[in-house]
């Protein structure tokens, strides 16, 4: 498995990045009228998809949502198989009174928090590499 384990060395060089824009969850049916070139991400659960998108294009293609996040990518690559991360960086954020949805891709591990939160929890995940 490629990537880091080691939770120490995970926490110090996380490296979190904010990414530009607004982003939003929104549930289809299918996916026969998205073009996924544009979907961040989606997950097929039992009741529909998931999608995580740009505000925008949910906007444009008419999906209803009901959050507006801002999303975080920690640079680090982090292995799937790492223990702990996850923990330690939600329960940092959950101390400051911070929501997150995570989404662990095979690289990096990316923390959707509330928009208007965003400042606040890049300064709480660089206190994490301290």
């Amino acid at each position: 498995m490629s990537g880091e384990k080691n939770l120490t060395v995970l926490l110090q060089s996380m490296s979190p990045t904010l990414n530009e824009g607004d982003y939003v969850f929104c549930t289809v049916a299918d996916l026969n009228d998205i073009e996924l070139s544009e979907v961040i991400s989606f997950f097929k659960e039992k009741e529909a998809f998931t999608l995580i998108l740009e505000k925008q294009m949910a906007d444009r293609i008419g999906l209803t949502y009901t959050y507006i996040a801002a999303w975080i990518t920690l640079t680090v690559h982090s292995s799937l198989e790492a223990v702990g991360l996850t923990a330690a960086f939600s329960n940092s954020l959950a101390q400051n009174g911070i929501s997150c949805n995570v989404v662990a891709a095979f690289y990096h591990d990316h923390i959707f928090v509330e928009k208007e939160k965003a400042d606040e929890a890049m300064k709480v995940l660089w206190e994490l590499t301290k």
